[in-house]
């Protein structure tokens, strides 16, 4: 390797580590916020915090990555253009293409270990993250209650006074009220001494065992004037134990899809799954259209007509002028019926088949990322690298600029086309590629630009009238001063 390529790569490694660890802690801190209702004021200890924040690590990635490749190009040859060494390569004969050959082989190993890491590391975290989401009450238990105040634990509202013991898993002055199965009071009261708190990691139940407590239950007598008197039943116990599903406890919202499985499964697993869905998806059509046909009395195959001599009765235009006014009355009910049942299957069929569509474009979709993510990192260092040899500013200044605002229109479109793709407007292919699409012929134009010496724009061209006209306003004003 010559010194020009040691001293490239050095460059552009420091720089690119450097973007990569603050957008990185950027990008983790954003993290920490969207899901700070988990783990604040819950008791976590530092382990489970860090478990939390290393399985949610990962997916960053995707979109940290081709920033760091895109604001590193433009800051790296930014440097070298403004401090003039790129004319020095290009007065010994050494071209742009020559320059980045030894950080094109970068980027391509890049390259491949950001679509390894997609395939094998992103997925994994993701089944863990998601699974340490749905069970943190189980590997803490006692995190899911507060002391002093009622806590909201599946179907009871808890209060203890005080808790105890290793993992806070001993209850003192527990107080629980149920709650009831229809809209209204809670109609259950339990109190009790003290409690102890049992849970089984592999189980989404929670044993609550209480001590030394009474049993109270509001009673609706049958007449109404008895209800002022507010009857009630009261039983005392020397041991009960409740059990709670925390299942609903860490119910992860739906609109961040995370409780989709597809971005859990590699290539291969997700290859195959598709096969299965498509495989579903076909066998549902079928079934259905036959059974529709089979409902509105539609055969596979027309019937024979045997043509006979005999003259056959020609029936009437108006076939119910054959029946009484009941009858047609009990036809007409009739057919109602089956038309309206027929509409309302078709109906309840078409979602449920959106639905199985839907859910077959999202695999296609995290399919497609994969390799998505590969050719970004290719496409943002040859959109960065000539940008930075045109615009010829380094530093943190007009780089950044460039940079947020050409990331974000990637990081816009591939959204929308992913989007748009799972709702059936394009295809997933089209809408995880569309990004790229768009955003290629612009890295063609720049490197185009930047080989030929030809500025994208002239900066000069728009500074420079500017600066004279603020010149001929200090000078206008300056003498007047003076005298």
């Amino acid at each position: 390797m010559k010194i020009l390529d040691k001293y490239l790569l050095k460059t552009f490694l420091i720089t690119f580590t450097t973007v990569f660890v603050i957008l990185f802690f950027i990008f983790i801190l954003q993290t920490v916020w969207l899901f700070i209702s988990e783990l604040a004021g819950k008791d976590l200890d530092l382990i489970l915090v860090v478990k939390f924040l290393l399985f949610s690590m990962p997916r960053i990635i995707p979109l940290v990555l081709p920033l760091s490749v895109l604001l590193a190009s433009i800051m790296t040859f930014g440097n070298l253009a403004e401090n003039y060494e790129f004319a020095a390569m290009k007065s010994s004969g050494i071209s742009l293409q020559r320059a980045m050959r030894v950080l094109i082989v970068f980027i391509f190993v890049l390259s491949i270990v950001a679509f390894w890491f997609a395939n094998n590391v992103i997925p994994y975290a993701e089944y863990k993250f998601v699974n340490f989401r749905k069970n943190i009450a189980q590997a803490k238990p006692a995190m899911a209650i507060a002391e002093g105040q009622f806590n909201d634990v599946g179907t009871y509202n808890i209060k203890v006074n005080k808790k105890s013991g290793e993992n806070g898993n001993i209850l003192t002055g527990v107080t629980i009220h149920e709650k009831a199965n229809n809209v209204g009071e809670n109609k259950t009261v339990i109190k009790a001494k003290n409690g102890k708190l049992i849970s089984n990691e592999k189980s989404s139940i929670l044993k609550l065992v209480l001590n030394d407590g009474y049993y109270y239950q509001d009673v609706t007598p049958k007449k109404y004037e008895d209800r002022a008197k507010l009857p009630f039943v009261k039983a005392a116990f020397k041991k009960q134990i409740i059990n709670i599903d925390l299942s609903e406890l860490n119910k992860v919202d739906d609109n961040q899809e995370i409780s989709s499985t597809n971005g859990m499964l590699n290539v291969n697993e997700l290859r195959y799954t598709l096969d299965s869905l498509n495989k579903n998806l076909d066998n549902e059509i079928l079934s259905f259209s036959e059974n529709i046909n089979q409902r509105v009395g539609i055969k596979k195959q027309p019937p024979v007509v045997i043509k006979t001599d005999k003259k056959k009765k020609s029936l009437p235009n108006d076939l119910l002028s054959l029946y009484d006014n009941k009858q047609k009355l009990d036809i007409l009910k009739m057919a109602t019926s089956n038309v309206s049942s027929n509409i309302y299957s078709i109906d309840a069929t078409q979602k449920e088949l959106k639905d199985k569509q839907r859910d077959i474009n999202k695999h296609l979709s995290a399919l497609y990322e994969k390799f998505v993510i590969a050719f970004a990192c290719f496409l943002m260092f040859f959109i960065g690298a000539p940008l930075g040899a045109i615009i010829r500013k380094g530093g943190l200044g007009l780089p950044i600029v460039f940079a947020v605002l050409i990331f974000i229109t990637f990081h816009f479109i591939n959204t929308f086309g992913k989007r748009l793709s799972q709702e059936g407007g394009m295809s997933p292919f089209m809408g995880s590629w569309m990004s790229s699409f768009i955003l290629l012929p612009l890295a063609i134009l720049l490197t185009y630009r930047a080989t030929n010496d030809n500025g994208l724009i002239n900066f000069d061209a728009i500074t420079t009238p500017i600066s004279q006209l603020f010149q001929k306003i200090s000078e206008r004003f300056t003498p007047a001063q003076k005298k």
